[in-house]
C-alpha cells in the first residue's frame, strides 16, 4: 500500500516552490499526498523564522503534530526549511518526537534520509548549505489544474542586511542556469500553467556565464518572454540598490512581463537604511521608482516596510510616513523589527519599545490602506484584463488577478479558468476588487 505525506508550508513564495519540489521527489518515489495530516505516514513542516511571529506559528504546529505521532509512532515527523537550518541538531534534543531535520539546501535527499530513518531507525539531522540550488524535477501531472507557478531561479544572499537571518539560513547566492529555469517553465506551460513568478532572495542579482559573456537577469527575462503558451511573468523578491536600467527597461520592451514590481524599501530615513546596511538612500530609490513609472507608466509599486528598527525616533518614523506619500504604493507589506538570532541587529542598543512598534505599525499601516482603497476606487468604472486563477474562496465566484496584481472577483463560469478575460470594475475594496465580464462586441 503506498505510504501517504502530508507538508504544512509556512513563509515565502520560496517556501511554497520548496514544497512543490518535495511533493514531486516524493510522489517519484511512490507517495500519496494526503490533505489531512491524521492520515499521513509522513509529516513535513516546511518553517520561516524571518520574523518571530513565523517561528512561534511553526513551532506550535510542531507540538500539534507531535501529539499527532504520539497516538500514531511509526508515523515519522520532519521538519524543514528555515528552522531547520537555522537550529539544527538542537531540535532533536528539544522535540523528542522529531524523527528529521532538513536544512534548506538539502531538501533533494528526503528519500535517502527516509530510509536511513526506516531501515536503521536513525534520527537525522542535514543542514549542509554547501550544497548547489535545487535541480529540476519534472513529475508529469503534477501541476495539472494549476494556472500560476512558482520558479526558482537562484538561492541564497550576499546582501547581509544588519537585521536579517536569510544569508545564514538560505547561505550565498547561487544562480541556477538558464537551460535549467527554460525546461522548468516549459514544463509547466505544458501543463497548462499561465504564468510564472520568478523566485529569488534577490533577482536582480541573478546572473551566470556562458560562452564568456555574462548572463543577466534581463537575459532571462528576454528568454522566457518567448516561451510559447506563456501570458505572464512576474518576479520577487527585487533588491533596490541592484536595479538596473536594463531591467527597468524590460518592463518596457516584454510583452509578457507584468506591470507590477515589489521592491521593498524597509524605511525612510536614511540613518535607518544605513543602519540596516541596505545599501542605498530613500531618494535612490525614489528616483528609482520614477524610473520605473517613466518606462511603464501603469506600473504597480509594492513594497516591505518595517517600523520599531532600534535606534527608530520619531522623525525617523515620520519620513518614513513621509516616503509613503510620496510614492503612493499600491500596497505594502509592513511589520514591526523583531530580533533574529546571530543578526548584528539583535546586537544594537535603542530597542523600541513593543506599544511604541505596535502603535507606529496601526498608524502607518491604516494610512496605507486608505491610501489603497483610494488608488482601487479610481479603478472603477475601467475595463482591465483578468488571468482567471479559479474559485473564490466565497464559492460561486471567479477570482483572478490584475497585471498589475489586484485581486479581482466576479460571476462567472468555470471554464474561464485559465484564460486571460476583460472585465469591468464595478466595486472596490482594500484587498480587492469586484467586477462583472466586459461583453464583447459582435463581429462585423
Amino acid at each position: 500500500m503506498n505510504r501517504r505525506y502530508y507538508i504544512a508550508t509556512m513563509g515565502c513564495q520560496m517556501n511554497q516552490y520548496d514544497s512543490d519540489h518535495l511533493g514531486q521527489v516524493l510522489q517519484n518515489s511512490g507517495y500519496l499526498p494526503s490533505e489531512n495530516p491524521k492520515e499521513a505516514d509522513l509529516i513535513l513542516i516546511n518553517t520561516c523564522t524571518v520574523r518571530a511571529k513565523a517561528e512561534q506559528k511553526a513551532y506550535s504546529l510542531l507540538g500539534r503534530m507531535a501529539a499527532l505521532k504520539r497516538k500514531r509512532p511509526d508515523t515519522v515527523l520532519a521538519m524543514m526549511g528555515c528552522i531547520a537550518q537555522q537550529e539544527g541538531g538542537r531540535l532533536l534534543d528539544r522535540f523528542p518526537h522529531l524523527d528529521l531535520v532538513v536544512g534548506t539546501r538539502e531538501i533533494s535527499k528526503i528519500t535517502e534520509f527516509l530510509k536511513k530513518i526506516e531501515e536503521n531507525g536513525e534520527r537525522v539531522v542535514a543542514t549542509d548549505l554547501h550544497q548547489g540550488p535545487l535541480t529540476l524535477v519534472n513529475r508529469p501531472g503534477y501541476f495539472s489544474g494549476r494556472v500560476t507557478g512558482f520558479v526558482s531561479i537562484m538561492e541564497g544572499c550576499d546582501n547581509f542586511c544588519s537585521y536579517c537571518v536569510v544569508p545564514y539560513v538560505r547561505g550565498r547566492e547561487v544562480s541556477r542556469a538558464p537551460e535549467e529555469i527554460l525546461q522548468e517553465v516549459t514544463c509547466l506551460v505544458e501543463q497548462g500553467v499561465k504564468e510564472v513568478t520568478l523566485l529569488g532572495q534577490n533577482v536582480n542579482s541573478y546572473y551566470t556565464y556562458g560562452e564568456d559573456k555574462r548572463f543577466g537577469f534581463p537575459d532571462l527575462l528576454q528568454t522566457l518572454n518567448r516561451v510559447d503558451g506563456l501570458k505572464r511573468i512576474r518576479f520577487t523578491t527585487s533588491h533596490p540598490k541592484d536595479l538596473s536600467d536594463a531591467l527597468i527597461q524590460c518592463f518596457a520592451d516584454l510583452e509578457h512581463l507584468c506591470p507590477h514590481i515589489h521592491l521593498p524599501f524597509q524605511a525612510g530615513s536614511n540613518k535607518i537604511l544605513e543602519a540596516m546596511r541596505r545599501g542605498y538612500t530613500r531618494e535612490r530609490y525614489m528616483a528609482l521608482v520614477q524610473k520605473l513609472r517613466e518606462a511603464r507608466p501603469d506600473i504597480a509599486v509594492t513594497g516591505d516596510v518595517m517600523v520599531g528598527f532600534p535606534g527608530e525616533s520619531e522623525q525617523d518614523f515620520k519620513m518614513t510616513l513621509d516616503l509613503i506619500k510620496k510614492i503612493e504604493f499600491d500596497m505594502l507589506f509592513s511589520f514591526s523589527y523583531s530580533d533574529r538570532k546571530g543578526t548584528e541587529a539583535e546586537k544594537m542598543k535603542d530597542k523600541i519599545s513593543a506599544p511604541m512598534k505596535r502603535r507606529r505599525l496601526t498608524d502607518l499601516q491604516t494610512m496605507q490602506r486608505d491610501m489603497t482603497l483610494e488608488k482601487n476606487r479610481a479603478l472603477v468604472g475601467s475595463v482591465t484584463e483578468v488571468l482567471v486563477e479559479g474559485e473564490s474562496k466565497k464559492g460561486g465566484q471567479l477570482t483572478g488577478r490584475t497585471g498589475t496584481n489586484k485581486v479581482v472577483n466576479f460571476m462567472g463560469n468555470n471554464g474561464l479558468i485559465g484564460h486571460i478575460v476583460d472585465v469591468t470594475v464595478k466595486e472596490a475594496y482594500a484587498n480587492s476588487l469586484w467586477a462583472e465580464p466586459t461583453p464583447k462586441e459582435p463581429a462585423t
